[in-house]
Formats: structure tokens, sequence, C-alpha cells
């Protein structure tokens, strides 16, 4: 009997005493098997080593976000624990679709990331009628934070409180119009939401972002918007704009006097997340220790103090969590989206 070495580690054994049925069946089967374990054995050297140079993180917003000030935070982080560069770069456009899509076509090999808030992954699906990727297929990593919106107004409206605003609404359907950060944007479905279960008839008016839609709002050219609470809150305070309802489960213990909408509306829910993905087909173990490495500095007490700054809450875990969550949102926003019949084209 000889044996015989040959490329990729697969070792063929030849031998007279043996059929040339029998042994070309028997070094097949042997060859498979000695290379899917070799294969495997390279694919845990690599990953071992990982990461051995910089990593990038795609915002696909402009720079000074809330995304993209979360993840240049968690991008130092990381980069400290991995010794490796961690660099956030941003590339906006379309509701993020411009820099989801190239994160879509990057390699697979967790050296590209996608760090997003939920429109790309969960809402744009069913809002645009053709899309350059496929959300579903993204490797999930983990969801972060999450942030729950306000509702503003401003005074010249004639309600100085939730249930005041919503017996007006109803009662001149179409006279109130609204801002939002743009078509399928978080605001827009939380009013869109809002409308549906209120039995209330607003108009839409998209802008290109936060700050013209706020701007807007505080100079009386739009009667409300659903925004977030640390940029609203300013405006609040300096006695431009109303506060009259708040979008999480229940009351935000900073502010008692605040109701949740739910109180007037049962069931309503509105929040801003912000979550990693990685291209499809991006090996488990990575994406496992991103997430184990993000889930960790959330823990950090000055992470934790910055998020409760900026109005966040953490929530972390591991990719299997992020996979749930994202289809449980693309399925409550999707409903959302069908009913009031938004669409891009």
């Amino acid at each position: 009997m000889r044996t015989r070495n040959f490329d990729g580690g697969c070792v063929m054994i030849t031998g007279s005493g043996i059929s040339r049925t029998t042994r070309r069946n028997f070094l097949t089967g042997f060859c498979v098997v000695a290379c899917a374990v070799a294969g495997k054995a390279n694919a845990q050297t690599d990953i071992a080593g990982y990461p051995d140079r910089p990593v990038r993180i795609v915002v696909p917003y402009p720079p000074g976000g809330g995304s993209d000030i979360l993840a240049r935070v968690l991008a130092e982080k990381v980069q400290s624990r991995w010794g490796q560069p961690v660099v956030v770069e941003n590339h906006p456009g379309a509701s993020g679709n411009v820099g989801t899509e190239a994160v879509f076509r990057a390699a697979p090999d967790g050296y590209t990331v996608l760090f997003t808030a939920e429109p790309p992954l969960v809402i744009n699906g069913s809002l645009y009628s053709k899309l350059n990727y496929d959300p579903k297929a993204f490797a999930p990593i983990v969801a972060t934070t999450a942030a729950y919106g306000v509702l503003l107004i401003n005074p010249r409206v004639p309600a100085k409180n939730l249930q005041e605003f919503i017996a007006y609404a109803r009662a001149n359907p179409g006279k109130l119009n609204y801002s939002s950060q743009g078509i399928g944007s978080s605001g827009q479905l939380m009013a869109e939401l809002f409308d549906m279960m209120a039995g209330t008839k607003m108009i839409h008016i998209p802008y290109a972002g936060t700050g013209p839609a706020l701007a807007d709002l505080v100079a009386g050219h739009v009667d409300c918007m659903f925004g977030e609470l640390v940029t609203g809150l300013p405006f609040v305070e300096a006695g431009k704009l109303r506060m009259i309802g708040y979008t999480g489960e229940k009351r935000n213990p900073n502010w008692p006097d605040l109701p949740a909408i739910s109180e007037v509306l049962p069931g309503y829910l509105g929040k801003i997340w912000q979550g990693m993905v990685a291209p499809p087909g991006t090996p488990v173990a990575i994406t496992n220790k991103w997430a184990a490495a993000i889930d960790d500095i959330l823990k950090m007490p000055d992470v934790m103090d910055r998020l409760r700054k900026w109005y966040m809450v953490p929530i972390g875990g591991t990719p299997q969590d992020m996979e749930r969550f994202m289809t449980e949102e693309r399925e409550r926003w999707g409903n959302v989206i069908r009913a009031s019949g938004a669409k891009v084209e």
C-alpha cells in the first residue's frame, strides 16, 4: 500500500488488494472529510487572529448625528480593546441606503461593518419599491441603544395637553401638519402610527434631517413633530415648544408630569434605536466577537453616563437577540407603512 500527498492536505491511498471502485469511493470520502477538517482549522486560525489590520465602521448618515456620535464612542473603545485602528466612515444618502448598500457589497471578513439607526434594516424594505441590498440578508451583530421620542407642538396650536391635542386634531382633519426628518423616518412613522390609533389625519411635511424640521417647527411653519428628547428639550425649556407626549411604554422618571402616549392610546410605542450588522456571509465567530465587545462596552460606567446624558437606553445582547429584534421591528413598522400607504419610488 502506498500513500501520496496532494494539494489541500488530502491523502490518497492506493493498493493492489482493493478493488478500483471500492478504493475510489473510500478515497473520495476520506478526502472530503480531511479537507473539511483542514478548512475548519484554517478558519479557526484566521478568526483567532482577527483583527490584524484596521476595521471600518460605516455610518450611513452625515457626521454629527446620533448614529455618528455613538459610533465614534464605540469605535474608540473597540480600538482600545483590540489594539487595531477602528475608523468611522460616513456614507450618507437616500435615507441610509447609500452606506448600507456599500456594506452589503463589502467582503464578509469582519473588517467592514454597518452602524445605523433602524430605517435601512427594518423600514426601507417596506418603504422603497426597490433596494440594491437585502435588509434581511445582513449578518446581525447587536442592537446597541434605544431612545424614545416626544410629541412636540408649536405654542400656536390651541392645545395644552395630549387629550386636547387629539380632540382638536379629530375636529380638524387635515388642518394640522407635522414635520419629520424625511420620508420613512422614525418621526414620520411615529406620526402615522399616532394618526392610525387616534383617528386623526395630519399632513406630513418631510425635511432633509432633524435640524431643518425642528427649525420650522420652532418658527411656526409646521404645527407639530415627533422628535428626540435630547434635541427638543432645549426649545421646550426656552418656552418655544410644548412637549405633550412621550413615546415610551411608560412615563420617563425624569419627567413624571409628561404622560406616555400609551396612557391615552393603549399600545402606542415609538422608539429610535441603533444597531450593528455585517455583510452577508460574515462568519458567526466574528459577529459573536463584535457582539461580546459591544455588549461589554455598553456596560462601562463612562459609556453608561454618556448614554444617560443623551437619553439613550443600552440594549446589548447577542446576534441572535439582534435577529429577533429586527424581525419584530420589521413586522411592526411594515404594518404601519402598508396601512399609511407611504412609498418611495
